[in-house]
């Protein structure tokens, strides 16, 4: 049996491989394409994770968008023309879940972001079974006309950070601030105003500062930009403070136990809230609180290795759901036998 994973982002490529990884385990044949992006390649490179890239993403204008949208969309047909993935897996892959639903293939989705509602629009009404956070509110989910909902008892990331070591050595010295530079060619931060550089050098001052921007890597005065590829979960497992304005990586920052501040400038996020209520070091606060909750945050990290283990793995959730749909389409997976009979 052969599942089709398809990455458009660094943490879908993250999600992907551990996805990708638990599959192969378990004896399936698997496809990983990802596009062109300043996240995808080098990380999947830095995964070890055998993949191919299908088109690019060229957020220069709507046009541009939409037009390399139907270029990979074209390329996945011609790709499954003939011989088809019986399953289909992504974040929410626009391109994929078009395909997939135009060449009848088994889809499902996972989904941590209500505010992407272009993203959602596109997708929710051909996912044949979506994953979620039980901390994404049912209202939310009702708003779109999705088949069938699947609520598991923790967060995404969990399902790469639950036996993750860092692969990657910084040597960038303490105390180690990270600062994420906001999403600002996304579709839903249009006309948001990104301060997370104003609020790197505010904290450059108290410590050494990492700024990660998201497109263009240049110097910045007083603060220590990456040349090359660097990995973020490594990073943030020896940082002392982690800042940013979504979430994956404050998440993956507070499921280590290193404190994390996160911006609201996208409004709400439930899935972050969660996690707060849950006990790990994730804080939701204003510009105008940072610096000074900042400085009383910097030396505490936190023991949150039994909290985690409490959380729900996603992929033991997607394993099931795999099985679910193969057996309703008659090809029964033997897991004694490592085989598809």
């Amino acid at each position: 049996m052969k599942i089709w994973y398809d990455a458009c982002t660094g943490k879908q490529v993250r999600y992907g491989a551990a996805i990708i990884k638990r599959l192969k385990e378990r004896g399936y044949e698997t496809i990983f394409t990802l596009r062109q992006h300043p996240d995808t390649i080098p990380l999947a490179e830095h995964l070890g994770v055998e993949f191919k890239v299908i088109g690019k993403y060229n957020p220069k204008n709507l046009f541009t968008r939409l037009y390399e949208s139907l270029k990979r969309q074209i390329m996945f047909c011609r790709m499954f023309k003939v011989d088809r993935p019986d399953v289909a897996i992504s974040h929410r892959s626009v391109d994929q879940c078009r395909v997939a639903f135009g060449l009848r293939i088994p889809l499902i989705c996972t989904h941590d972001t209500p505010h992407a509602d272009e993203v959602n629009r596109l997708t929710m009404s051909l996912i044949d079974a979506l994953i979620v956070s039980k901390a994404i509110p049912d209202e939310h989910l009702r708003s779109y006309p999705i088949r069938k909902i699947i609520k598991f008892d923790g967060v995404d990331e969990v399902a790469w950070i639950k036996d993750f070591r860092p692969q990657q050595k910084v040597e960038y010295g303490h105390p180690l601030i990270v600062v994420r530079q906001m999403e600002t060619k996304a579709v839903y931060a249009h006309g948001k105003e990104d301060i997370t550089l104003k609020i790197a050098k505010k904290l450059s001052r108290y410590g050494k500062v990492v700024f990660l921007p998201r497109y263009t890597r240049r110097p910045r005065k007083d603060l220590i930009v990456p040349e090359g590829f660097i990995d973020s979960a490594s990073l943030v497992a020896e940082a002392d403070l982690v800042i940013s304005v979504g979430g994956t990586i404050a998440r993956e920052a507070a499921l280590q136990g290193v404190p994390s501040i996160v911006i609201p400038v996208l409004g709400r996020s439930e899935i972050n809230e969660y996690l707060r209520e849950k006990g790990f070091p994730i804080f939701i606060m204003e510009p105008s609180e940072i610096v000074r909750h900042a400085r009383a945050l910097l030396g505490k990290k936190f023991d949150v290795k039994a909290k985690l283990l409490e959380l729900e793995n996603p992929l033991d959730v997607i394993e099931r759901v795999i099985e679910v749909i193969l057996k309703k389409e008659g090809k029964i997976y033997d897991k004694g036998r490592n085989r598809f009979p």
